[in-house]
Order: C-alpha cells, then sequence, then structure tokens
C-alpha cells in the first residue's frame, strides 16, 4: 500500500529531478538550499540556546573560542561573542531572518511588478508610458543605495528593509513581463479571444499571465539571493534590521571590532555561513536558467 502510494509523488517529482540529474554541483547546490531551509524554520527548536533571550546569556561565557567549554559545562561549538551568546544559535536564527527578509521582499516586489507590467502591456498609451518611466527611475538607482535612501527616510526595521528592497525588485520584473507581454499580445491566440469578446481583465490573467510569468519565475531564486546579500549589506551597516531580530550581516557586523584582537569566530562563521547560502541559490538559479534557455536544450 504504502509502494503505490509513493510512486504517484516519485512520478510528479521526476520532471524537477531531471532538471538536476547529471549536475552534480547544481544537485550540491540545491541539497544546501534545503538544508538552509530546513535551519531557518526549524532554528527555535535545533539552536542549543535562543541567543536574544536575556535569561539564557550568561557575560561569563563571553568571548570563548570554538569547542569552548560554557559555564554550565556544556561545549559551543563555534564559541561565543562578547555578550555570551552562543555563535552556532545566533547563525540559525539570523538565517531565519535573512531568508524570510529575502522571500518576503521578492515575493513582493514580484507581484507589483507582474502586475504592473500586464497593465502596462494591455492599456498601452499614458498608462504604459507612466509605468515604464517609473521603472526608468526606480533601475536607474543601484538597489543597495536606492534602500539606503528610502531606509534613511522610513528608519530601520524588518518591515522596511522589506519594502525598501521590493521597492527596487518590482521594477526588473515590470519591465521582464512587459517585454514577453508585447512579443504574446502579437499572437494569434489573443486576436482570437478579443474577437471572442472575451474582456481585458480575463486576457491579462488567463492568457497572459501564464506566459509570461514563465522568466519570472526562472529568474526567481538569483533575486532571492540577491535580496539576502543586499539585507546584509544593510544590516552590516546599521540601517537593517534591528538588533533584536538580527541578520546574518548584523552578526557579521557584530564581529567586526573583534577581528584583529583574534577573535575571528564571531564574524567569520556568519560570514561563511552567508556566502555558502548565497553560493547555493546561485547554482541552483545558473541551472535553472539553463533548464529554460531552449537553444541550450536543443545543443543538449
Amino acid at each position: 500500500m504504502s509502494a503505490s502510494m509513493s510512486e504517484p509523488g516519485l512520478r510528479r517529482l521526476e520532471p524537477f529531478r531531471a532538471i538536476f540529474r547529471g549536475y552534480p554541483a547544481a544537485t550540491a547546490g540545491l541539497v544546501g538550499v534545503v538544508i538552509c531551509v530546513f535551519i531557518a524554520l526549524f532554528a527555535p527548536v535545533l539552536a542549543p540556546q535562543n541567543p536574544f533571550n536575556q535569561n539564557e546569556l550568561d557575560i561569563m561565557n563571553g568571548l570563548l573560542p570554538p569547542m569552548g567549554e560554557m559555564m554550565d559545562g556544556s561545549i559551543s561549538l563555534l564559541g561565543t561573542d562578547a555578550v555570551g551568546r552562543d555563535i552556532l544559535s545566533a547563525v540559525m536564527y539570523g538565517m531565519r531572518t535573512s531568508l524570510l527578509v529575502a522571500i518576503l521582499s521578492v515575493s513582493i516586489g514580484m507581484i507589483v511588478g507582474v502586475v504592473l507590467g500586464l497593465v502596462a502591456t494591455m492599456r498601452g498609451g499614458w498608462v504604459d508610458g507612466i509605468i515604464m518611466r517609473a521603472v526608468d527611475l526606480t533601475v536607474s538607482f543601484p538597489g543597495v543605495l536606492l534602500a539606503l535612501m528610502l531606509l534613511a527616510v522610513f528608519g530601520s526595521g524588518v518591515d522596511k528593509v522589506i519594502f525598501a528592497l521590493a521597492i527596487g525588485i518590482w521594477a526588473q520584473n515590470a519591465r521582464l513581463v512587459r517585454a514577453v507581454g508585447l512579443s504574446e499580445m502579437k499572437k494569434d491566440y489573443i486576436a482570437a479571444a478579443r474577437i471572442g469578446g472575451i474582456g481585458d481583465l480575463r486576457i491579462m490573467f488567463r492568457f497572459l499571465l501564464p506566459n509570461a510569468i514563465s522568466p519570472v519565475l526562472v529568474i526567481l531564486p538569483m533575486a532571492i539571493s540577491g535580496a539576502i546579500v543586499a539585507e546584509a549589506t544593510l544590516s552590516f551597516l546599521g540601517v537593517g534590521v534591528p538588533i533584536t531580530e538580527p541578520s546574518l550581516g548584523l552578526l557579521i557586523s557584530n564581529g567586526n571590532d573583534y577581528l584583529l584582537s583574534g577573535r575571528w569566530w564571531i564574524s567569520v562563521v556568519p560570514g561563511l555561513v552567508l556566502v555558502l547560502m548565497v553560493l547555493s541559490i546561485n547554482v541552483v538559479a545558473d541551472r535553472l536558467r539553463d533548464h529554460a534557455n531552449p537553444y541550450l536544450q536543443a545543443k543538449g
């Protein structure tokens, strides 16, 4: 019974498995992404300590090196920081914040960009002109610089960082969807739909959206990795997430003052985790992009 029930599920996963079969680097990246997401989701269960609960911190455990013994006799695998915060636990919680901010900001930016791109495609004229000029204005600023300016105006906080990053993301999606949409509008099925009396709203979401969303989904992992790096940069500069909800960037910043004194683990460990997480996502994104490229598929 269990074997027969699992076979349909395996068959549904087969197209996804085929994307990574024969690509060990991409498969390793996918495993890394799954591990990062798993750790972020279950950080409160997996972490040896809640690193941001003051009742669990002891300053006597401060600046312990990796594998150092804490006052209660337990071993801190990756050491502690100046206030006795376990680095392993802090990194787990930091991954949780970094991924949350990145996924939410990219999702909001994608939804807004796709909708406005479709509206620009369908309406054309002055509506298209206004949306595209807003796109040109947004993309004229580097993403981190634009986020810095917005956070300087609205202040710091997780919700404000998500908003600031989403503002920089929507324009790229809107431009991409509009380009694909204009190409689709010239095809016969759109003309047939209009002759059949189908309204613009239904054409937009029933016909254009399925075709325009594919390239957006292909670049989605790369957008998430870019948002993780951008958020880490903002937090490192002190204008990102607050200290009560630190991300990997803020953890790196906290250990920056101790690098020259030999306490490298406070900054280096979260830095390495950030690099490995972004690298895993980028490898998966590259494989998905190559798989979606019809030229490479035909060549293969």
